[in-house]
């Protein structure tokens, strides 16, 4: 089953940031911001280090694995939500995630 899913402002501000630092337009920072949710998501639920998405404008397809179609029917009888929407909260929760400038270099790592 495939699920489809708008992202929001505060993702697509948070990919447009990211892809000025990284010289990207707007399209392939709020893909590549997709990507990257989708991926960790996925490989947290099922293990997968591979997705099959497609983004056309602000909405996202995505066929979930088995075992992240489970979770979501899980979270989605829990919370009244559908799992489009609950799939898109997990997405929104990685906006900022992966951002260069928050990583903290340990003191005794050599200069850049």
């Amino acid at each position: 089953m495939t699920l489809e899913f708008a992202v929001g402002d505060r993702f697509v501000e948070a990919a447009e940031e990211w892809g000025d630092d990284r010289l990207m337009d707007r399209e392939d920072a709020v893909e590549t911001k997709v990507e990257q949710a989708l991926l960790e998501i996925e490989h947290l639920a099922s293990g997968a280090t591979e997705v099959e998405f497609a983004v056309e404008g602000r909405t996202v397809r995505h066929e979930p694995s088995e075992e992240l179609d489970e979770l979501l029917a899980a979270q989605a009888a829990e919370t009244g939500l559908d799992e489009a929407d609950v799939l898109a909260l997990h997405v929104d929760l990685f906006s900022g995630a992966f951002r260069e400038d928050d990583a903290v270099r340990p003191p005794n790592a050599p200069p850049e």
